[in-house]
Parts: structure tokens; sequence; C-alpha cells
């Protein structure tokens, strides 16, 4: 087993806040005037600290953290805040001067802290702002916080895959390599970081020609990181229990059937939540960390003995291939599993073409442009002349380069297996729709939009974006939205339509199509697009004004006024909408 281990000199620099908006607004909510506070509960790693930092960033406050070593120690979190000697009482006492106090780890807080935070609650004078892991034996005067309804709670959900994306975009790592990284950790942003960090020291990240990018292929590190979240199998106390668990991590990415396994051992497994049993009867780890560290961890001679092989999934990937097909036949293109395909490339094995063609035009209708090109690229490095792969690479590059180009009077490369249904669709998306409603399925979420295209209805496009959305075509429905903006006469119908539009196109990877290129309207004043600019690359109002020599109230009054002319009050926008702004102007 190979490990590996971080040098404890080199310095840690916290990655760019990413996403969360809507989160980032209720703690900001929660903590202002007038408020009692909130608690924030999540897994440990998925960013519940840094949430909070982010969100009263530039506030006042007071902090307090519960560590494991003085969960025996009366007081101990409280220390730096009260007296040597003190009682609970006057503990409240004193504390209830503190405008707002922020509480971390709140689960380890000893007992004492713990009922003076809870006391805090009860009498409301003091703003709270607790952070509490999940599943986790807290004080009861801890959980009472939110079981009494003391405070609101906010239950952190781990960072979705385009905000993941988002997180990682400094690093150069390749989509299906960002998908892989994603999966694994779960939401775990702590292990998401020790994993990439572990990645680039040992040089398994392999540089991609003629992408600038760089992939992972091959087994998972173990660093003390995973080590960490895998004790939990390792240091199983039931006879049969660690045999079980390898013999599953060695089947993955296909689950193995109850005939054959320990059903005693199953039971158990199940209880402790390692395991999930599928009402068909087969049986898979219930951690998608737990089969790549398994694998890794298990010796030579053990791994050969229980490994099946790539050649022994032909049968599953053909059958993840045609349902793949089946469903862009049907115009649904919502998320669907299909771990084979991702196995084989993490594990590096030969992908056949004609199933990396499929993926890349899933993920392509689907609005993930640039992971469509990586599917592609996978195909071509075992069949470069491959016409289905080369086709859908061409037509992922131009998703992403289109809205600096006119459009009009532009051929589009179109796949010939496609050509009969999204052929004529391509004039809908270049805003000509013409004749394409009649030579699309009568009916279909394609045919609604070319048909609320040609009327100029904007309630109507709306509409059609939003089936397109249900269906999984994210940059169709940003597309249709974009369009449904020029054809509202309503202002403020006309400006929540950009600001959808403007939702779902961040979604789509970086899409850039002459759809929306339009997003983009109005010309910001100077001091605007200047403001703007620092606020997309994540400066506070606080740190903006500083460095403009502004008041606080300037500033956003300057970012007022440029939403309203943006169409979209979401801060997390402000990235895409400067880079789409950058891109129509090039």
């Amino acid at each position: 087993m190979r490990t590996f281990e971080q040098d404890p000199r080199t310095p840690e620099t916290p990655w760019p806040f990413t996403g969360r908006e809507d989160e980032l607004e209720l703690v900001r909510g929660a903590s202002a005037g007038g408020r009692h506070g909130i608690v924030v509960t999540g897994p440990p790693g998925h960013g519940k600290t840094r949430l909070i930092e982010e969100a009263l960033r530039g506030t006042d406050h007071l902090r307090v953290t519960g560590t494991p070593e003085a969960r025996e120690l009366p007081f101990a979190a409280l220390a730096h805040l009260l007296p040597d000697t003190v009682s609970p009482h006057r503990a409240v006492q004193l504390l209830s001067g503190v405008r707002l106090l922020v509480v971390d780890d709140a689960h380890l807080l000893d007992e004492a802290s713990a009922a003076v935070v809870h006391q805090l609650a009860v009498h409301g004078r003091t703003r709270l702002v607790v952070a509490a892991v999940d599943d986790t034996a807290a004080p009861a005067a801890v959980s009472r916080l939110w079981t009494g309804e003391l405070l609101p709670r906010l239950a952190l959900a781990p960072l979705p895959r385009e905000d993941t994306a988002g997180l990682l975009a400094g690093t150069g790592l390749e989509p299906l390599t960002v998908g892989r990284l994603h999966r694994v950790c779960r939401g775990d942003l702590r292990l998401l970081r020790d994993l990439v960090t572990a990645l680039d020291a040992t040089g398994r990240l392999v540089p991609l020609p003629g992408t600038g990018e760089r992939a992972w292929r091959g087994a998972l590190p173990v660093t003390p990181a995973v080590r960490e979240r895998l004790a939990p199998v390792l240091e199983r106390p039931g006879p049969g229990d660690r045999d079980t668990l390898e013999r599953l991590a060695f089947a993955e990415p296909l689950p193995l059937p109850l005939d054959g396994l320990d059903l005693d051992v199953l039971e158990r497994l199940e209880a402790d939540a390692l395991i999930e049993v599928g009402d068909d009867g087969a049986v898979t780890l219930a951690h998608p960390l737990h089969g790549p560290a398994l694998r890794a961890s298990a010796g030579r001679l053990r791994a050969r003995r229980l490994s099946r092989g790539a050649d022994g999934y032909g049968g599953a990937l053909d059958a993840e291939q045609r349902t793949l097909a089946r469903r862009i036949r049907e115009l649904d293109v919502r998320p669907v599993p299909a771990p084979v395909g991702e196995w084989l490339v993490a594990e590096g094995a030969r992908l056949p073409a004609g199933y990396a063609a499929v993926r890349a035009r899933y993920a392509r209708l689907g609005g993930a442009v640039r992971e469509a090109a990586a599917w592609a690229r996978e195909g071509l490095r075992q069949a470069p002349d491959d016409a289905g792969c080369r086709g859908e690479l061409l037509l992922a590059e131009q998703e992403m380069t289109e809205a600096a180009i006119d459009g009009g009077g532009r051929s589009r490369t179109r796949d010939p297996d496609e050509s009969d249904v999204f052929g004529p669709y391509e004039a809908v998306r270049l805003g000509e729709p013409g004749p394409a409603a009649r030579r699309l399925p009568a009916g279909s979420v394609l045919a609604r939009h070319a048909e609320a295209l040609a009327r100029g209805d904007g309630p109507a496009l709306d509409r059609a974006a939003g089936a397109l959305r249900e269906r999984g075509f994210l940059l169709f429905a940003a597309e249709a939205y974009a369009q449904a903006v020029r054809a509202h006469r309503d202002p403020s119908a006309a400006r929540l339509s950009r600001t959808r539009a403007v939702a779902l196109a961040r979604r789509c990877e970086g899409a850039r199509t002459p759809a929306l290129s339009g997003l983009v309207l109005g010309e910001l004043t100077v001091r605007q697009r200047q403001i703007v600019t620092l606020a997309a690359a994540g400066l506070s109002n606080r740190e903006i004004a500083e460095r403009l020599t502004l008041s606080v109230r300037t500033v956003g009054n300057h970012l007022y006024g440029a939403y309203t002319r943006l169409g979209s009050g979401d801060r997390g926008a402000l990235p895409w909408l400067v880079d789409a702004a950058a891109a129509k102007s090039a």
C-alpha cells in the first residue's frame, strides 16, 4: 500500500469561496439586527466554518470553538471571554453584552459552555451563529438549539458538481477528473483538497495533449484523510466484515447479488450504513470513497485474486450505451447513472469509441459542453479516426466559442445520427425558427420552443424553457429564457427571464452561444464595471470600499444599480456575466 504524507511545512492557502449564494444570504440575514441567529449543520468537511466566515466577513463578532481535548473542562471553550472563576449565571450575564457570537464545532463544547450558549439563545440578546456536525453525539443543550426551535437550522447540503468544478477551476483539471473527485469526496471539501494536493505532489496528474489540462487516471492515493475516513471499514470487529467489503469493492462499479454473501455479515454492515441493498437484492458499498480506498489498500496478491478485469464489464457498458441512446431519442437527457464508463476512464482502461461518442452527445445536449469534449477525446485516444467522436468534439468546441463569433451564416457541424431532430432545431437556437417547428416532433419540447419563438411570445418561451430544463436540456433552456428577455413586454418579466437564463448558463461549463451573448444588455458605468469586476473576483463590499476609497454604502449602491442593468441580483453570477461581457466585446 502506497501512502502519501503531506509536508507539514507546506502552507495551506484557502481556496476561493464558491457557490452557496442562497446559504450565504440565510446566514447573513439571520445574523443581522433584530434576528436571534442560526445553526448550520452538516457532515465534517462540508464547509460550515468557511460559509460562516464568508457570511460574516467585515462584521464585528467574537468566536468560540469546541475541541475534543477540552470537553471535560468546565467553560473551556469560553475561557478566553470569562474570568478565571465564574458561575454559569454570571457567565450568561457577562456574555449577554456580546452582539454577535460565533460558536464553531458546537458538538464538541464542554457541558458548561454548551449550557451558557443555550441560555444566551433563550434570552435572545446575543445573536448566535452556531456550526455543528450532523449525526454526532452533541451536548443536549446544543442539540436543543434547533430541536427546541430556539434558532433556525440550515442543514448544509453537499456542494453541487458545478460548484465543485468552480472550486477546482484554477487547478487545470479536466472535467472527467473533476467529476471523479466530486463523486469520491461527496461534498467533503477537506478530503477534496487533500486528494488534489496528493495527486499533484505524487505526479499522478497527467497532461492531456492539446488541452492545457491534466487528468487523474489510476488508483486513489491513500492520504491521511483517506485513512481517517476509511477507519470505520478497516476496523470492523465482526468476522467476515472486511472480506465482504473488499469483495464489494473489487466488484465495482457493478453490484454483487445476495447469493454467495453471508447474510449475518450483510445485516451488520447494513445496520452501520456501510452497504446498500437494492430492491432487486443487489448489494453495493454505501460510500463512493470506500471502494477505491479498499482497492488501493489491498495487497497485490489479494487485488489480483479479487479483480475481475476491465473485460468483464462489456455487457454492462453496452447496456449503458443503449440506455443513453434511447434517452436521447426520447428527448430526455436528465442525469442517469452510468458508472461503468466512468470506472473504465478512471482506471485508464480502453473505452470504446462508440460509447464515448454517445456519452459525449448526452453530456453536450445536457449543457455539459466541457465534459462532452472530454468524453470525445477519451474515445479518440483509442480510435483517433472515429468520425462520431471527432464530430462531437467539434460540436462541443463550437458551443464554447461561438458567442464571440457572429452566428448568422455560420455553418454548424452536425452529427448524422441527430440531424433528423436536432438539425432543424439549430435554427431555433439561432433565433430563426422559420419552418423548423414543422420539422420537429409534434408537441415535443423542441417544437414548443420553436412555436413560441415564431410568435414572439415571451410567457410561452418561459414555459418552453421550463420544459427544456425539466428534460435536462440546460443550455437550450438558458437560450430560450434569453430569447424570452427580448420578447417580453413587461420589464419585470424580462428581468426574471434573464436571471433564470444566467443561472442556467452558469451550469453549462462556459458555453458561449449566440443566444447567450445577448444576456449582458445595457452598458455599465465605468465605476459600476470596476466594482462588478472586483465583486466577481470574490471581494466583499468592505474590501472593495477599502481598495477604491469609497464607503461601503456607495459600493452597495453601485452594485445594486449594476444588478438592475444586468438583470440579476445573484452575486455568484457576476463571474459569468463579466466573462460573457468580455466575450461579447471580443
